[in-house]
């Protein structure tokens, strides 16, 4: 058997896949990547809007896509996207679980409300996502689920306990699924973003009147910055370049890990 050159082992061609959270951010930007390398992609979102504008960056690529509207907190509705994924397609060969929200409060100051919806997002999204991929996956020979975690899961920030505990379940269920997972040929790893200017972390810097506060902004950022050993923050690309990376053949030995695109913030 012919071994792949290194371009052909990041290459995504023939494959499917699905990516929660494709209306914006780091979503919107690995679904994109995905199809640049040579996947068909599956959108899923509650942002009808923003589904539609990922949609056409991917046609633009040449690529075909299904857009569905998702609350992946439900577990129905995102077992009821991977079957019409695969009714649609034949299969699902990457499935990538960026969905999630984050919300600042202390710890008594939390309301039952807002820790319900963080967790429902990022925790059981993530799980409803891992179980449904790996359902449709298991038979096919091979398959690779993405999670996506945070630095935030990993290094205590206060006013987001939350947000850092679902994130540190995603990176222990990542582990969790991989062993399970692995007999069957299917992958599970995850990426651990460091600091990146997406429109999840505007409201640190959006006013009461709903207006992002600029000079709040560029402080955010130049702090966030000072604390990397690269001295920059990141961008949806780069964390779209590493799930590229673990969704691909370029990882075929990867499983069960966490990847740590943090511009050098936390060093594991």
């Amino acid at each position: 058997m012919t071994e792949r050159t290194a371009l052909e082992s990041f290459s995504l061609a023939g494959r499917v896949a699905v990516v929660t959270g494709a209306a914006s951010g780091i979503g919107a930007e690995t679904a994109v990547v995905f199809a640049e390398a040579g996947a068909d992609v599956v959108l899923a979102d509650r942002d009808e809007s923003g589904l539609a504008e990922t949609d056409e960056r991917v046609h633009a690529l040449g690529r075909r896509s299904l857009v569905r509207g998702v609350d992946v907190g439900e577990s129905g509705q995102v077992e009821a996207l991977a079957d019409v994924a695969v009714d649609r397609f034949g299969a699902v060969d990457v499935w990538a679980n960026v969905a999630g929200v984050i919300d600042y409060f202390t710890l008594v100051d939390a309301d039952e409300k807002d820790v319900r919806r963080i967790v429902d997002v990022n925790l059981l999204g993530v799980y409803w996502g891992v179980s449904a991929a790996g359902r449709v996956m298991t038979g096919q020979g091979r398959g690779s689920i993405v999670n996506v975690a945070s630095t935030g899961g990993e290094v205590a920030v206060p006013r987001l306990s939350v947000y850092g505990m679902t994130k540190a379940g995603v990176i222990h269920l990542t582990k969790t699924a991989a062993a399970e997972f692995g007999p069957d040929g299917i992958r599970v790893n995850a990426v651990a973003p460091g600091f990146v200017a997406t429109p999840m972390v505007a409201a640190s810097y959006t006013g009461p009147d709903g207006e992002p506060d600029p000079a709040a902004r560029d402080e955010l950022f130049s702090n966030r910055a000072r604390i990397a050993a690269l001295g920059t923050i990141g961008t949806t690309r780069d964390m779209a370049l590493a799930m590229l990376y673990l969704a691909s053949d370029a990882s075929s030995f990867m499983t069960g890990q966490t990847l740590r695109p943090n511009g050098g913030t936390t060093m594991a």
